[in-house]
């Protein structure tokens, strides 16, 4: 198989479904005289976190929604950051509300997203959403695992029943990520650091979820030849070779990409594979939530590959 071949492009998915989106938010637009409307705070000057909400505001304002960005300080008061939270609560022309993650150690990440409206959760972290996406009656999915599931249903023509291994336990990947598979019909392993004999787990799959944010930590040796991997890592680290200060490194996944790519029969790349598609789904959730709100009829655009 040609090495272009093997590659799932992110890119062209996460555009794919973009451009299905917008019609639905011109629709909403002629129906009530606003864009849908998405808030996005992010707390303190995490580069990567920057970048991320740069990118997310970015395809908002392309494809008609509008985006708005909060910037706190480092130190600010969790009391602070609620109040911020419970204000566009109320705010009737707030539609999607997005906590950048990580936050400073002295907020608590799980009391921030519980004070969220569930109805404005576009992250779909919310334990009400959490709870719906395990019991098969979703409203907001998080963002990455639903990604990875569009593109995974677009590259296998039937999943039903594969053997799909998940390497991470995050509330944010691998915990949805099962739900989702489990819902699809595959049979499900969650693997993490504490597993003895990852390697005997991850050589059965069919389909291999990596999310365990450790560079390159997956070579050939833990693959399945013709499995499809999806990495949902990312990571930067320093270029080998002599670079200047404003050299800002090179990004990696969790995978051994070119080590892996012989052995897969199909890879996502890091960027450019599942990263685009979770801002394409961040933008889903947030049309969405804005029809949901305004009690309105909503034309699931993934409503088939749930």
């Amino acid at each position: 198989m040609a090495i272009v071949s093997k590659i799932i492009d992110g890119k062209m998915y996460a555009g794919k479904l973009l451009e299905e989106i917008y019609p639905l938010s011109k629709g909403f637009f002629d129906n009530f005289n606003r864009k849908p409307s998405l808030t996005v705070i992010i707390v303190g000057d995490n580069p990567a976190s920057k970048i991320y909400v740069k990118n997310k505001i970015l395809i908002a304002n392309k494809y008609g929604i509008d985006s708005k960005e909060i910037i706190l300080a480092s130190d600010v008061s969790e009391d602070k950051l609620i109040k911020h939270i419970s204000t566009l609560n109320r705010d009737e022309n707030v539609d999607g509300i997005l906590v950048q993650l990580p936050l400073p150690k002295h907020i608590s990440e799980k009391k921030i997203i519980n004070i969220i409206n569930p109805s404005k959760d576009v992250d779909g972290f919310h334990p009400t959403n959490f709870g719906k996406l395990f019991m098969g009656d979703s409203k907001f999915i998080p963002c990455t695992p639903l990604g990875c599931l569009y593109m995974l249903k677009h590259e296998i023509e039937d999943i039903k029943g594969k053997n799909a291994v998940i390497i991470g336990r995050s509330n944010i990947v691998g915990k949805p990520m099962a739900s989702l598979l489990l819902s699809s019909d595959c049979s499900v392993t969650i693997t993490h650091s504490r597993t003895k004999n990852i390697q005997e787990h991850t050589r059965k799959a069919d389909i291999l979820i990596v999310a365990v944010g450790i560079p390159e930590m997956i070579d050939e040796t833990f693959i399945k030849p013709g499995a499809i991997v999806i990495d949902v890592g990312i990571n930067r680290l320093k270029s080998k070779t002599k670079h200047n200060a404003s050299d800002k490194g090179i990004l990696v996944g969790d995978v051994k990409f070119e080590n892996v790519l012989n052995t897969a029969k199909k890879i996502t790349p890091v960027p450019g594979g599942v990263g685009p598609m979770t801002i394409a789904c961040l933008m889903h959730n947030t049309v969405k939530a804005a029809y949901i709100n305004k009690k309105h009829d909503f034309i699931n655009i993934l409503e088939g590959i749930l």
